[in-house]
């Protein structure tokens, strides 16, 4: 119980402080926008022609109330009804092609924003990954993005409308009798006043219940996966994590309580005072026209004119609500789009030369880039971001692997050897010195040469919840079902895939968690395979193989690795005997190399590390 209360409080303690729209927001809107210029005005001429209608209608009826006092002919007040309903017709056929270009408008900009924050964060360097919580990154990609589509579609043409609307009843009631109008207007004071400060507790209270939002997104993303959900039974923590996402529920239920009935209240407030301002009409405008200073279709006309004076401004001040919320969630987008990608393709890319590939580190020094270089403060659900980093990991670290040779990275674990097989495949960039492929640095290379180069088999050995087909078309998209087969064959898992009812097009679950570890870590290697690079990192590639899954794996890499470069970390030191070179890494140093005899013969902590290993075993 204690546990759970000292959650409760750490959530509660992240609760968003309250601060202005960050500058420019209103402007970074616009230039998405801009590319539909033609379809803007289209709606523009369409929102103004609906107001012209709309205010003309009040207009004519006057016209027919005069007629009918005047005793004029039927003729003439029949067509006047005709032509109300004509306009009636021709409002509505306008309205309903306003709204299909204010919707392809809106959803155009949702679009090309959608896709901007996707190939955006598509470019972020691994670290950006490592620190942002995922369910927080889907909720700006899809709360916040609906969110803008929900107000800007339903708003931008409520707003266009409404304000076009205004100035032309304005307008013509200030020709028709500017004392009646005039004293229409006392009271619009009451609606300007609380839509300022409502509008802004409205984007706080957006902000509040995005972060919310986030953060059950971010716990549902990660308890609801294999791996969190056996964490949190083994654990045996169900209740704490149920209190923690009930706490974020009940905030944001009651953030959209306090949303519901503050805009109740508002526009029941707005009603009666365009009711009261009604009144008001028909009492002066009666009155004059009871002596004779008006006719009283005028009155009508006031009267049915003052619903679309009050309506639009209602409108409006509802709007600045519906905007202040579009305006939040852009907002929170154009954060994700501000974050520097740091690892970017130079204009003048090249690619790697045909043939054999050598890898050269020379003086390479590292250090791991900070939170704020990388990161958000909202996307890791922390207040402040860690301010750490910076430090450097690796030290002046030169090898080279020829083409074709195997150079095997072993040490303790911490030591660096994931990061210099991380510095290959340019997920990082160096802090000094330089990563050549071919004699060019990684840094001078496109990212497709990259791709096209380098492939890599990581420990965890990552599927996606796809079919084993579509997880191995993942590194060749054109490969024939043939092309599977033969490389689940040299794999060693042609017969395991056979055996299973839906063969190739069997799905593997989320994270691949259907199969065995091994099984899961034979078809990366498989995918690998299918890629066919010529440069290939295997870290702790067979880390969770069983004796003969890694035997038939070994020999389905031995295939597979000749002729190209291998750059290979191992625990296992007997998987590495055959090494080329292997170096020994401690502190992000290199601190011996040599062949596995003269390592072992030197005596020193490769065969230190070769004694602990064979004795434990």
């Amino acid at each position: 119980m204690d546990n759970t209360w000292s959650l409760l409080n750490s959530v509660a303690r992240q609760r968003p402080i309250p601060r202005p729209l960050a500058p420019g927001t209103v402007r970074r809107i616009a230039a998405f926008a801009k590319p539909h210029r033609a379809s803007l005005l289209t709606f523009l001429a369409l929102s103004t022609a609906s107001a012209v209608l709309t205010v003309a209608t009040p207009v004519l009826a006057g016209h027919v109330v005069d007629g009918i006092v005047g005793h004029a002919r039927p003729a003439l007040v029949f067509g006047l009804a005709v032509l109300i309903a004509g306009l009636a017709v021709l409002d509505a056929g306008i309205g309903l092609a306003s709204r299909w270009q204010s919707s392809r408008i809106g959803e155009g900009l949702i679009f090309d924003l959608r896709r901007a924050v996707f190939e955006h964060v598509q470019r972020m360097p691994v670290a950006f990954f490592t620190r942002t919580r995922t369910g927080a990154l889907v909720s700006r990609l899809n709360n916040d993005v609906i969110g803008a589509q929900t107000a800007l579609t339903s708003t931008l043409s409520g707003v266009v409308t409404n304000v076009i609307q205004l100035v032309l009843t304005l307008a013509v009631m200030l020709t028709l009798s500017w004392p009646v109008t005039v004293l229409a207007l006392v009271l619009l004071p009451i609606f300007v006043v609380p839509a300022r400060g409502m509008g802004a507790r409205m984007a706080e209270l957006r902000r509040e219940a995005s972060t919310h939002n986030a953060a059950m997104t971010t716990q549902m993303t990660e308890r609801f996966s294999a791996p969190g959900a056996t964490l949190v039974k083994l654990f045996g923590r169900p209740e704490a994590e149920a209190a923690e996402f009930g706490y974020r529920a009940a905030r944001v239920r009651d953030i959209g309580v306090r949303n519901a009935m503050s805009a109740r209240m508002f526009l029941t407030a707005l009603s009666l005072v365009s009711a009261l301002a009604q009144a008001l009409v028909y009492g002066l405008g009666g009155w004059l026209a009871l002596r004779g200073d008006i006719a009283p279709g005028t009155v009508v006309s006031l009267a049915l004119l003052l619903t679309r004076l009050y309506t639009p401004l209602t409108a409006l001040a509802n709007a600045r609500v519906d905007v202040m919320t579009a305006l939040v969630a852009f907002e929170r987008v154009f954060e994700v789009l501000d974050v520097n990608p740091m690892i970017t393709e130079r204009p003048d890319a090249r690619t790697v030369p045909p043939g054999e590939v050598s890898v050269e580190f020379d003086k390479v020094d590292f250090a791991y880039p900070s939170a704020e270089q990388v990161s958000l403060a909202s996307l890791e659900e922390v207040t402040t971001l860690d301010a750490r980093g910076g430090t450097e990991v690796l030290h002046g670290v030169t090898f080279r692997a020829e083409p074709g040779q195997l150079v095997a990275l072993v040490g303790s674990s911490g030591a660096g050897k994931s990061t210099i097989a991380s510095l290959v495949p340019r997920l990082y960039d160096v802090s000094g010195g330089a990563v050549r492929l071919a004699g060019i640095d990684v840094r001078d290379l496109s990212f497709a040469a990259l791709r096209d180069t380098v492939g890599v088999v990581t420990q965890d050995g990552h599927l996606f919840h796809d079919s084993i087909a579509g997880n191995l078309r993942f590194a060749a998209p054109d490969a024939s079902d043939e092309q599977l087969w033969d490389t689940l064959q040299r794999a060693r898992l042609e017969p395991l895939v056979r055996s299973l009812p839906d063969g190739l097009d069997t799905v593997v679950g989320d994270r691949g968690y259907r199969l065995s570890g091994g099984e899961r870590q034979r078809l990366a290697i498989a995918r690998l395979l299918l890629a066919r690079p010529r440069v290939v990192i295997l870290d702790e590639a067979t880390a969770h193989l069983d004796s003969e899954s890694e035997a038939a794996v070994q020999a389905a890499l031995a295939e597979a690795l000749h002729g190209r470069t291998a750059l290979v970390i191992a625990h296992r030191l007997s998987t590495i005997r055959a090494a080329d070179q292997i170096l020994v890494i401690e502190d992000g140093r290199i601190i011996e190399r040599g062949t596995h005899e003269q390592l072992l013969a030197a005596g020193g902590r490769y065969a230190q590390l070769h004694h602990t290993q064979f004795a434990l075993a």
